[in-house]
């Protein structure tokens, strides 16, 4: 649980410029479109790092209900990421979650070939083992807002 509205919390993740203040993987993210805030249908770009790769993916918009929910699809049909904001007694529960979608799967498919499962399960792993990173870290933030 974060000890911040479930305003406070939207405002921070859905501004995605800040987003390299929280993930393990994307180091920064700035609107492709005339936007200064999320609007369902825009589309950002985010430039992700690793040690042994460097990438950049296009995201859109596909929900932007402030202190409800904020998500994004990479590719606008490859992978879905998403915040949902609930309110509890003092704070709000934030969750993070990330899918591969139909697409998305295909893509590896057809760039991978016999490989892909591999590729999709270390995909998976790393995109799973960063959320919890990334909660802490927004959490930390958040927290940090209200003082």
């Amino acid at each position: 649980m974060v000890q911040a509205s479930t305003v406070t919390l939207y405002d921070l993740v859905s501004d995605i410029t800040r987003t390299g203040q929280w993930s393990p993987v994307c180091t920064s993210c700035w609107w492709d479109d005339d936007v200064s805030a999320a609007t369902v249908g825009a589309w950002f770009t985010g430039r992700n790092e690793l040690p042994h790769r460097t990438w950049e993916t296009r995201s859109q918009v596909v929900a932007a209900d402030r202190g409800h929910e904020f998500a994004w699809i990479v590719g606008g049909k490859f992978v879905r990421w998403g915040f949902t904001l609930t309110p509890t007694g003092t704070g709000t529960t934030l969750t993070e979650s990330w899918e591969f979608l139909p697409a998305g799967i295909a893509m590896f498919e057809e760039k991978f070939g016999a490989g892909a499962p591999a590729q999709i399960a270390d995909r998976t792993k790393q995109a799973l083992d960063g959320i919890p990173i990334t909660l802490r870290e927004i959490k930390r933030i958040a927290e940090s807002i209200r003082r």
